[in-house]
């Protein structure tokens, strides 16, 4: 789908976030970007989406230079930025807004990608009438209205507790089973990393660099997170972090 050459990304103020990151990600893979608060997770993500530029480097989108087209990605946010005084349906029909969608023509994307995320009943509810959890499930409808081919995550579910977290885990699972999208979500959790992702990206220290590539191939279904499969990759990925980690 895209590849990352020789990727840099230096900002104004002279830090060097990333630096010489490559890797290539295939159609329908799950990949999540892993390490540490300042690793360049979230730069990287953006260089991505095409919300920045690399100081140097390449993002070489579907064999060509360039950002995608408009559609092609979805961006969820850390926070669900939500319209506060727009209903649900509202706030999910903003990207199709953006692009000039008549409301007829897009209300049933919208009702489909409020399906997706399972608040087909609270169309009309505005974010004050909604608990953390189904807000972001609001935002995660929102990147998908537009069905986009790529799905980025930048630490969607990092400030939910931790049952609506695992909730929306085995939701996110499940989408990405249902429809093959190409995600890539960004995590400093290794436990979210292990149990999401199908290969993993684990970055360095400041100046960001992929430092290890792991495959992961966990069973499907409810005992994936006590599976042997899920502490052993878990394992694996912290001594990982044991190499690269300064001491």
């Amino acid at each position: 789908m895209f590849a990352l050459e020789t990727l840099s990304k230096r900002y104004d103020t002279g830090v060097l976030a990333l630096d010489g990151v490559n890797a290539e990600i295939a159609p329908g893979e799950f990949v999540a970007l892993l390490g540490p608060s300042g690793c360049g997770k979230s730069t990287l993500l953006r260089l991505l989406a095409g919300l920045e530029a690399p100081s140097a480097g390449r993002v070489a989108w579907d064999g060509h230079t360039g950002a995608p087209a408009p559609g092609e990605i979805g961006f969820v946010f850390q926070d669900a930025t939500l319209l506060p005084w727009a209903s649900a349906a509202e706030n999910v029909y903003l990207p199709l807004k953006l692009r000039h969608v008549a409301r007829r023509e897009a209300a049933p994307k919208i009702a489909a990608a409020l399906a997706q995320v399972g608040l087909s009943e609270f169309a009309g509810t505005r974010p004050k009438g909604l608990s953390g959890g189904m807000r972001m499930r609001v935002s995660i409808a929102r990147a998908l209205v537009s069905e986009p081919i790529l799905l980025l995550m930048d630490e969607p579910f990092a400030a939910l507790d931790e049952f609506t977290r695992h909730k929306l885990q085995d939701d996110l699972l499940a989408l990405w089973a249902r429809t093959g999208k190409t995600i890539v979500f960004v995590t400093h959790s290794i436990y979210e990393a292990a149990y999401l992702a199908n290969r993993i990206l684990v970055m360095s220290p400041r100046p960001g660099r992929v430092a290890a590539d792991l495959q992961a191939r966990l069973p499907q279904g409810p005992h994936r997170r006590a599976s042997g499969e899920y502490v052993a990759l878990v394992e694996r990925i912290t001594a990982c972090f044991r190499e690269i980690m300064p001491t």
